[in-house]
């Protein structure tokens, strides 16, 4: 199904919650299912990707009782009245989230912000309040951009295959939460964070958190691999990703200290 043609095709984004548009999350459980079945907005939180409740005819249904209270379900449910009605929101501007506890997030990897942003010269990045679906990525999951972002990618992208290339969208938009998960699985893996942070910005200061910034690839070519410069796809994106307004973000020697990544591409924001 084509982004623009699904229905509500907008991601609600508050600090704790997401409210994603019914249809595009998987149940996991008979339980579950039932509800997202109907569901005109599923609220999951961030944190850790929990299904907290559905709506549904305006209403919220907890999917389970303990979720009713659950902390960031008033603001979500306040962020989807504001919404209803209108199909997505006027894209000329699209409010940032405040930044919050990103403090703590960072405390809990042993990461000092300030000399971080100093030492990398990297800027702390806010999430959109509402991100809009730009298709689905090489895994068939949802692509969420920033409403510009989305525009982009949609147009570069079909001007790619205009000339012959299949350009593939590997990730997009992460919450902060997400990248702070990223995190834990590798430190759980054994790594350091000084180690991780040579591939992966810090909580908070991510271009994808913007919803800008994609991890591109192409059919048959390993994700997120330093071969991806070696392949039509690479060399296209070279000579036009800049008319489309994206560039290169990592390119050997950067100053950040993050290793080569001729996948990510991010749009100036406008």
């Amino acid at each position: 199904m084509r982004a623009d043609r699904h229905p509500a095709a907008v991601l609600l984004n508050t600090a704790l919650v997401e409210a994603w548009p019914g249809g595009l999350l998987r149940a996991r459980g008979n339980h579950d299912a039932r509800l997202l079945a109907g569901a005109e907005r599923v609220l999951r939180r961030k944190q850790d990707g929990r299904y907290l409740a559905v709506v549904v005819d305006g209403a919220l249904k907890p999917l389970r009782p303990a979720y009713a209270t659950a902390p960031g379900l008033d603001e979500a449910m306040r962020r989807i009245a504001n919404f209803r009605g209108r199909r997505r929101p006027g894209i000329e501007a699209v409010p940032a989230l405040p930044l919050e506890r990103l403090r703590e997030r960072l405390d809990r990897l042993g990461i000092d912000g300030d000399d971080y942003a100093a030492r990398t010269g990297l800027a702390l990045v806010p999430e959109p309040e509402w991100l809009a679906l730009a298709g689905f990525d090489r895994f068939r999951r949802p692509l969420w951009l920033h409403a510009d972002g989305a525009l982009a990618w949609n147009a570069m992208q079909a001007d790619a295959l205009r000339d012959g290339v299949v350009l593939e969208a590997i990730s997009g938009y992460r919450s902060h939460d997400y990248q702070l998960g990223i995190f834990e699985r590798k430190l759980a893996q054994g790594q350091a964070v000084e180690a991780i942070l040579t591939v992966n910005a810090a909580p908070g200061y991510s271009e994808h958190h913007s919803g800008l910034a994609l991890d591109i690839g192409t059919p048959d070519e390993p994700p997120a691999e330093e071969s991806f410069e070696a392949t039509p796809a690479f060399a296209w994106l070279q000579a036009n990703a800049g008319a489309h307004g994206f560039g290169l973000s990592y390119p050997r020697g950067n100053p950040h200290g993050i290793a080569y990544e001729p996948w990510h591409w991010a749009l100036a924001p406008s």
